[in-house]
């Protein structure tokens, strides 16, 4: 009898890293443990009211009740363009070099799509987010892995690489500000990557989901910024993490106008477009985002301070981050990553991420995210205590 039920590339994937953790967590909690969960990188802050406002009144207008653009508007893609010029100074042809996404994660599953041949090679960063492996199998391309070294700032060593898959490969992801390290790049590390790029023929595609959550006045800089970021890059941007919106489900990539023709050319033949009303209420964060960053960020150094207080007289040690809301963490015990979180889930009720989750160079590490409040990450530290 022939097996309809799953393709062999759903079939051999592993099970989905924050789905798992979320498996996990109910069972507890339907065994009536008060679990914090800070494994997970959902802002517990609401959406602003000034955008649910708008999105309110955009709502009842009719207009956005029907199919909207596959692109987005030319009114979203304006507003993206004129805040990337006031934020990095990068001047964009909305027009052809802005797409909207149904959130990041959406665009960053297609590119491979648009980009990779069957057998072609996407690189991926290790440790690194899930996703950039899985898609690249999805489109029937080759996943290498492109270590990135703590002992130097968790760039991207491309000396592994054999010169076969830098051959073959079309495509390198990156991702910073860092998830799950929280590692940032100045401009002259962009240069550098794009340099290899060029000399290699890759498109970098750039996760840039994190570039406004930041502490201490930090500014990270955008991929285009640099002199060959245009040409050889195409950068994925989301409203979730900067205005507490990620069940919204909006986001957008800028670029290289032929990779951003690519990219919409998938999304026409898989996907409508993101509801009208979402993209004007997007609109209206884009036209308030300092103020609203920056009233975020405030509560989250305030949480980063508090926790990195903690983890020291633990004995813990961790990474600082800069930016993100994430901690990466060395695990103090002898135990593997999923061992220490595994243990510290069912003796503690503290949902961690294991840093193998996102690749074996994640091993040894553990992940804490920022977004619970105060009190619940100083119950966490408190439980802690005595269990490592």
């Amino acid at each position: 009898m022939k097996n309809w039920l799953w393709s062999e590339r759903i079939s051999s994937l592993p099970p989905y890293l924050f789905a798992e953790i979320d498996r996990i967590r109910g069972a507890l909690e339907q065994e009536g443990v008060d679990v914090i969960d800070l494994s997970i990188g959902d802002p517990d802050l609401p959406t602003p009211s000034l955008i649910v406002d708008q999105m309110r009144k955009e709502i009842e207008d009719p207009r956005h009740h029907q199919y909207p653009s596959y692109v987005g508007s030319l009114r979203f893609r304006r507003a993206v363009a004129l805040w990337i010029q006031d934020r990095f100074g990068v001047k964009l042809d909305a027009e052809t070099e802005v797409i909207a996404l149904i959130g990041s994660k959406e665009g960053i599953a297609h590119a491979p799509l648009a980009f990779l041949n069957p057998g072609e090679v996407g690189l991926v960063p290790n440790p690194g987010y899930p996703v950039y492996g899985t898609s690249v199998s999805f489109a029937g391309g080759k996943a290498v892995e492109v270590k990135l070294d703590a002992s130097k700032g968790y760039l991207p060593d491309f000396s592994s690489l054999s010169s076969n898959d830098k051959e073959k490969a079309k495509l390198l992801f990156l991702n910073y500000p860092n998830n799950p390290t929280g590692a940032t790049l100045d401009g002259s590390d962009f240069d550098k990557i794009l340099e290899w790029a060029e000399t290699h023929q890759v498109l970098v595609c750039h996760d840039a989901a994190y570039t406004e959550v930041t502490f201490g006045g930090y500014e990270p800089k955008s991929i285009l910024q640099s002199p060959k970021g245009m040409a050889n890059a195409i950068e994925f941007h989301s409203l979730s993490k900067t205005f507490n919106m990620t069940g919204w489900r909006i986001g957008f990539a800028v670029g290289n106008r032929d990779a951003i023709a690519g990219l919409g050319k998938i999304k026409t033949n898989v996907d409508s477009g993101v509801f009208g009303a979402i993209q004007e209420a997007g609109i209206t964060a884009l036209e308030n985002w300092k103020q609203l960053r920056d009233q975020n960020n405030r509560i989250y150094e305030h949480r980063r301070d508090m926790l990195c207080e903690g983890l020291k007289q633990l004995g813990i040690e961790f990474f600082v981050p800069r930016a993100s809301f994430y901690v990466w963490c060395r695990v103090p015990t002898e135990e593997t990553s999923a061992q220490f979180c595994s243990r510290v889930l069912k003796e503690a009720g503290i949902a961690l991420t294991p840093g193998n989750g996102f690749g074996d160079h994640g091993e040894g590490y553990f992940r804490i995210s920022l977004t619970a409040s105060e009190v619940r990450i100083q119950e966490a530290l408190s439980r802690l205590q005595g269990r490592i």
